[in-house]
């Protein structure tokens, strides 16, 4: 068994992966508890894995809390990937490598196993990613612009009047404060989102599929007018690949 981790900027996921590729046991917890403690219960009464793999996008004391919890229950120390030049496939476009978010270095690897290049990758979280991945699994590079939710945020953050007393709608024409920041920064993000994917085709030689991923893509689907599929899971899918190929598992004691 492998036990998989995606540290993301808003929660932990989880997956243990036996080696047949199936998921018996996943999970995700945020990071606004306790994350350790809650770890710790989850994973109590988990077999023990030979391997334990993450990936992550967090500061370096949140990926020690990790590391301490997988040590105590498992003893076991944890492999980080970190964004390489080149690796099942894929070719980095970043001319320092590292500095690819690897989270997006992993979205191309699971969608490039999957046969779904050439791509459009949009990833909707706490930050908006894309990226564009063509037919031979090169990476031509990408953009990054606030999450929706940040969007407004910083938004709200950064003025003085704009003060909505509720949750707003999203709708194409807003008659109060509340839903026309709720529907300008949510149609911003899918303006974005099409911009992008209609100008990569051209240079994915006119046929891609553009994927939604992350904790907001359900949310925005809905206001994307191109074809786009949802997908879940995506990073510890390509972490699944990357570790299947790069870690060498321990034989079982």
């Amino acid at each position: 068994m492998m036990l998989l981790l995606d540290l993301g900027n808003t929660r932990l996921k989880w997956a243990l992966v036996s080696p047949s590729g199936e998921w018996p046991s996943h999970g995700a917890t945020n990071w606004e508890i306790d994350a350790a403690r809650s770890l710790a219960a989850e994973w109590k009464f988990l077999p023990r894995p030979l391997i334990v793999v993450a990936a992550s996008v967090v500061d370096p004391q949140r990926e020690s809390q990790v590391e301490a919890v997988v040590l105590q229950l498992f003893e076991r120390q944890t492999t980080w990937m970190r964004s390489p030049a080149n690796a099942c496939g894929v070719q980095n476009a970043y001319a320092e490598p590292h500095r690819l978010g690897v989270d997006r270095f992993l979205a191309m690897v699971a969608a490039k196993a999957a046969g779904r290049a050439p791509c459009v990758l949009a990833s909707i979280g706490t930050a908006l990613t894309l990226d564009a991945l063509d037919a031979g699994g090169r990476h031509l590079g990408g953009l990054i612009a606030p999450g929706p939710m940040l969007m407004q945020t910083s938004l709200l953050d950064a003025t003085a009047r704009v003060r909505p007393e509720r949750d707003g709608d999203i709708l194409d024409l807003a008659d109060n404060t509340a839903d026309a920041v709720s529907s300008g920064c949510w149609q911003a993000s899918a303006a974005l989102i099409e911009r992008f994917a209609t100008r990569m085709r051209a240079r994915l030689d006119g046929s891609t599929t553009l994927i939604l991923s992350g904790g907001d893509a359900d949310r925005l689907l809905p206001l994307i007018s191109i074809p786009a599929d949802r997908i879940h899971d995506g990073v510890l899918r390509g972490l699944a690949v990357w570790a299947t190929t790069h870690v060498t598992v321990p034989s079982p004691v």
